[in-house]
């Protein structure tokens, strides 16, 4: 991916300040690590008259894949060639302007201690992206960027192949655009508009995406003609957030109108009374399910099979209907940690005859296991190879066979909800796989026929209306011999979630 920024000047005001506002000195070529690759800056002119830096983003597409250890959904690499043969390095798309965020983070907000005049006045500039994806072709680049003060753009299309010009023109155009702006906006208007012309995002898109469009477009987003598109496109077309930014637009608009700040008119809100709650962490909501389940089944001995440094341990502890607890992991290390997360030696006699920790792997029967009223297994069968869990599958249904089991596990189509999450990444790199809900349903499904379980499903964490929830809970109730299950009286997981 290459850019280049153009200026000229003269003896008292030399281009080389160009240098300054982007806080990279026009002698040096500098490298900098991003989260997709290796950005170079380097300047091939530097002179008063006339100074070009260029930004070259070096971006390797088979190790974006392989940084995910080639763990994707069923537990081996996804073997789609387009996983390997693509754009990305070549075209710009939201892996420059991550970069663009990176390397001139100081010269995004307009900031230059040694020039401060120069970063506040428009200069001339000459911006040229010799390979940019426009899903909407020459005519949809010069709608976003003609309204923003540029003197000329230029949108020449690529062809497919210049040996056959019959086969037409590819996606691609040659950006070139002139005019005088300050530095500041015109990396703006790039940072969203790259994306937004590819319309598509390389990474994860979260609700602070938000934050960060309105920050970029300052200045000339509220009142553009195509923001709708602008917004919907940069947001990934999430219509939540969407709507969030266009109320957040349309409140920056009737304020610049109204020549009053924008906190003026949205005062709707007490600034002196807090109550926003802040958001609960997905482990906590999903100890919190665990233990609405194990409640609603009434379990009073409960295995935590794969229990780690013993957090749902803990949280079972404090219920005194809970009168039996046995954590089991196969690491020893993780079993010591959870002694000291317990404080095992330190507690009362009642207290410690509560609770158990011992070493054991799931993939072998254990004579240990039988008996108990659950079990439960959080986040763990993701960490097996595929070809094991039949394995952990008869040890837990087959032999040990308590009366009820929960399982939760990772939600891959929630996945691009992270913002932080790269393309393609499973959520840990110990995680072998990661299921759709349709994937984990059917695991389930087939796991409760071959044992003499029912399974229903619970959502836990926010229920998002088209990926579903981050993570993903099975319970399983062992079927009686008439045909019932044991806790037909009972309320249901959902039930009692719901209570």
């Amino acid at each position: 991916m290459f850019l280049t920024i153009s200026t000229t000047g003269s003896p008292e005001r030399p281009a080389t300040d160009l240098g300054f506002l982007l806080h990279k000195h026009p002698d040096n070529a500098q490298r900098f690590s991003t989260s997709h690759g290796t950005a170079h800056v380097l300047y091939p002119e530097a002179t008063a008259e006339r100074c070009t830096a260029a930004l070259l983003l070096e971006v390797d597409p088979v190790a974006l894949v392989r940084r995910g250890k080639g763990k994707g959904r069923g537990g081996a690499a996804d073997a789609a060639l387009a996983q390997y043969v693509n754009d990305r390095p070549y075209a710009a798309s939201s892996l420059l302007s991550v970069a663009m965020s990176t390397v001139f983070k100081s010269a995004l907000r307009g900031v230059c201690n040694a020039r401060p005049e120069r970063a506040a006045t428009p200069m001339p500039l000459r911006i040229e992206v010799p390979a940019l994806p426009a899903r909407g072709g020459a005519d949809l680049v010069h709608k976003l960027f003609g309204p923003l003060g540029w003197d000329s753009v230029s949108a020449e299309p690529v062809a497919l192949d210049e040996q056959f010009p019959e086969w037409g023109d590819s996606r691609y155009v040659r950006l070139v655009l002139e005019g005088e702006l300050r530095l500041a906006d015109a990396l703006r208007q790039l940072y969203v508009l790259l994306p937004v012309l590819d319309d598509a995002k390389h990474y994860w898109v979260a609700p602070d995406e938000v934050d960060k469009l309105l920050r970029a477009g300052e200045g000339w987003l509220a009142e553009h003609p195509e923001q709708k598109l602008i917004t919907s496109r940069y947001l990934s077309r999430r219509w939540g957030l969407t709507r969030q930014a266009m109320e957040a637009l349309e409140l920056v608009r009737l304020a610049e109108a109204d020549d009053s700040e924008v906190e003026e008119i949205d005062n709707a809100v007490d600034e002196t009374t807090d109550t926003e709650e802040k958001p609960v962490p997905l482990a906590v909501q999903r100890r919190t399910a665990i233990v609405e389940a194990l409640r609603a089944a009434g379990a009073g001995r409960v295995l935590d099979l794969g229990c780690g440094q013993g957090q749902l341990v803990h949280e079972l502890l404090k219920d005194v209907r809970f009168t039996e607890i046995v954590g089991v992991d196969v690491s020893v290390r993780a079993l010591t940690v959870a002694a000291r997360r317990l404080r095992i030696e330190r507690m009362g006699e009642r207290q410690a005859d509560r609770v158990r920790l011992m070493q054991g792997s799931l993939a072998y029967t254990d004579k240990r296991l039988k008996g108990y009223d659950a079990a439960v297994l959080s986040e763990v069968i993701e960490h097996l190879d595929l070809p094991r869990l039949p394995a952990l599958e008869y040890a837990v249904f087959g032999s040990a066979r308590p009366r009820t089991v929960l399982v939760t596990t990772p939600n891959v189509e929630y996945n691009v909800r992270w913002e932080t999450l790269p393309a393609g990444h499973v959520r840990h790199g110990d995680h072998r796989f990661e299921w759709t809900r349709e994937e984990f349903r059917s695991w389930a499904g087939e796991v409760a026929g071959r044992h003499g379980y029912d399974v229903e499903f619970v959502p836990v964490g926010p229920d998002d209306p088209e990926v579903g929830p981050p993570t993903q809970m099975a319970v399983f109730t062992m079927i009686a011999d008439d045909g019932k299950t044991a806790d037909d009286n009972k309320p249901s997981a959902k039930e009692a979630k719901a209570a």
